[in-house]
Formats: structure tokens, sequence, C-alpha cells
């Protein structure tokens, strides 16, 4: 009886050509290795445990005063803008993570296994989305125990809560591919927050834009996280779904149809 042998060669095609079903069930078992991660070291949640908490007191009641007249008047501005801050900033641990696992090898282990090469990539990003949720939620509680009362509704809310969960899934695109080109989780952090300090600090989200200077206003009114929270404050305190909710959509997609092959190629040159 003749006998198949499997050179590394064969296996690597093999691998190669799963099908889709199969990808997407890879995809989820990595994405639920993710989790397993978080339960074993529960210290990977305090940027959206305590951040929110922390980002959420200093911001209403160092600024709420001086900008709005007292707090209670500020939390309908600050609390959208200070959620689209942190969920976008919990991003970047995406392409940090990502980095630091490759340079452990364990994505090298990922390639002796019989699964999708693209799954522990997607894996990663689906299991991040867990951590957008913890600390979407923790804005929103903080906000409610501070004395935030949307006017929308809790639809909406939960609405607006889902907008910046795909918005900010869509940017950790962004850095994921710094994750996979750059040399070391340090500089994927430093790149990183580079490109997202001027994003979310020259926004709209803690001050309106009509009292900075005319040229500044040009900026911010063009950049996508003032778009962003402009629609998380239309939801929560109107519970209109407006013309900045699809825009921030639509940037959420481009960002996406950008990067997304960009990471996959560079990511796929290296797996």
């Amino acid at each position: 009886m003749s006998t198949l042998t499997i050179t590394p060669g064969t296996e690597r095609r093999l691998v190669n050509h799963v099908s889709l079903g199969q990808t997407v069930r890879n995809s989820f078992t990595m994405a639920y290795r993710g989790l397993l991660k978080i339960r074993r070291t529960p210290e990977q949640l305090i940027d959206v445990t305590l951040q929110p908490i922390i980002f959420t007191l200093m911001f209403t009641y160092i600024f709420g005063g001086a900008i709005a007249g007292d707090v209670a008047s500020y939390l309908p501005i600050i609390i959208p803008g200070i959620l689209v801050q942190t969920v976008i900033t919990t991003s970047v641990v995406t392409g940090i993570q990502l980095r630091e696992d490759m340079d452990k090898g364990v994505f090298d282990r990922f390639k002796s296994l019989p699964i999708a090469r693209i799954a522990p990539l997607a894996g990663a990003l689906l299991a991040d989305t867990v951590r957008y949720a913890i600390a979407t939620t923790l804005v929103f509680v903080m906000g409610f125990i501070m004395g935030f009362r949307p006017e929308g509704g809790i639809v909406s809310v939960i609405v607006a809560g889902l907008l910046v969960i795909v918005c900010s899934w869509a940017l950790s695109w962004i850095f994921a591919f710094f994750g996979v080109i750059a040399r070391s989780a340090s500089s994927v952090q430093g790149i990183s927050f580079l490109v997202l300090f001027p994003l979310t600090f020259l926004s709209n989200a803690f001050v309106n834009p009509d009292t900075m200077p005319t040229w500044l206003q040009g900026f911010v009114n063009v950049n996508p996280v003032s778009h962003l929270v402009s629609a998380v404050r239309d939801l929560t305190n109107s519970g209109a779904f407006g013309a900045d909710a699809w825009l921030a959509l639509l940037g959420a997609a481009v960002i996406v149809a950008v990067f997304a092959p960009l990471t996959v190629r560079a990511y796929m040159k290296k797996a």
C-alpha cells in the first residue's frame, strides 16, 4: 500500500486553500484565544476600565465650569467626546499586542497549524471589539452616575455605542498595519499616538470649535473624529441619526477598504 507524503511546501499550500467557512471558524477560534488571554491576564483591561473612569471625572470636573458654566451642562458635551477619545485610544492596543505576539514567535507557531493563515490577524481584531464594548459601557455608566441623562433614549445610546465600536474597529486596521510593519511594540505605540493625538484633541470632543482660531477650525471641521463625536452627541442628546453618523460610517468604510488589504498583504509576507 502506498503512503501519501506531505512535504512542508504541500502542507503550506493546503493551509492556504482552506474554505471561507473554515477561515471564519478559525478566526473566531483565534478571537476566543484573545479573550482567554484577557481572562488570564486581567491587567490588560486597565486601559479600558480605569482610563474611562479617570478621564470622565478629570475632564468633566476640571473643564465643566470653565466651558459650560457647570458640570451638569457640560455632561451632554463631554460624555460623547470622552467616549470617542477613550475607545479610539484603546484601538492602539491592537497593533501593540500584534507586534508583541510576532516578536515572541507566537505567529510562527501558528504557521505549523492547519488553519487559515489570516485567522490569527482576524481573530486579534475581533477580540478587541470586546475591549471597545467594555470602554463604551463604562463611559456611559460613569456619565449616568455623574448626572448625564441622554434625551435620545436607551436605543439611541446603544446605537451610538455600536457606532463608536464599529469606527474604532475600522481604525484598528491602521494600527494593525503599524504592528505588522514596525520593528518593535514601542515603535508601534509611538507612531500610533503620533497619529492619534492630533485627531482626538484637535476635534470638537472637548470644546466648541467656534472658540478656536479660524485656521484651526478648518482642520477641526473636516476631522473625521469631529464627525463621529457630533454623531454620538446627536444620537444621545436627540436620538437623531444624521449626516455626521453617515460620514463617520463612510470614513470607517474607506479606512477598512484601504488598510485592510495593506495589512493583510504585509502580514501574509511575514506569516
